[in-house]
């Protein structure tokens, strides 16, 4: 490495390097204490770690602001609404005149939407699909929050019920409607200059009775 490097910036680089490894162990100590704090709450942490993209420190997060008891909120959209998770809804005549957020806790929200990013990467499961279906229509920036208002709710299910995650697979939305999951495939492939003559499998290959 070519460049100009003397005693300065060796004084510069120790003490930047000091201070990382000062705050460093700040964060060590903490997360010790707070795992101390959170062991009443193990299987709750547990539950919440079921979502895809939720680890420890989401799970921890949300439960020191929103805590594990659900029925303060009377269902999960006041939940979403506390937490700032809900889109505004200012309408008049059919029309929408505004899309921005309402405020809430920014910390449940900056959490659950780095949450949301992480399990936008989690391949072929059903909040991976929900992710790419939100995108194609409303952007990257829309599908992250929607997701992560998506796993908000999932998680105040869990919370509230006891139960943890049900993963329902990446082609969940593909078999909610298949007849227009064929018709979309079909068009894509006559777009590419390909006949299509779409068969079912019953009628291809009849069971022999």
């Amino acid at each position: 490495m070519k460049g100009c490097f003397d005693d300065f910036h060796r004084l510069m680089l120790k003490t930047h390097y000091q201070h990382y490894e000062f705050l460093s162990g700040q964060i060590a100590s903490l997360e010790v204490e707070i795992q101390k704090r959170m062991e009443p709450y193990q299987s709750e942490i547990q539950g919440l770690m079921t979502i895809p993209g939720v680890d420890r420190i989401v799970a921890w997060c949300w439960i020191g602001e929103l805590g594990t008891d659900m029925s303060v909120f009377p269902d999960a959209d006041h939940c979403a609404s506390w937490a700032g998770l809900s889109p505004g809804s200012c309408e008049s005549a059919g029309m929408q005149l505004s899309r921005h957020t309402k405020k809430g806790n920014k910390y449940v929200r900056r959490i659950l939407t780095q949450a949301a990013w992480a399990a936008s990467h989690c391949k072929d499961g059903y909040l991976w699909a929900f992710f790419h279906r939100v995108r194609a229509r409303r952007g990257w920036g829309r599908a992250i929050f929607a997701l992560a208002h998506k796993i908000l709710v999932i998680a105040y299910s869990i919370l509230k019920t006891g139960i943890p995650y049900q993963e329902l697979g990446g082609d969940y939305f593909d078999k909610l409607h298949p007849e227009r999951t064929a018709k979309r495939l079909v068009h894509r492939l006559e777009k590419l200059g390909l006949h299509v003559a779409v068969t079912p499998i019953s009628e291809a290959n009849p069971q022999i009775q």
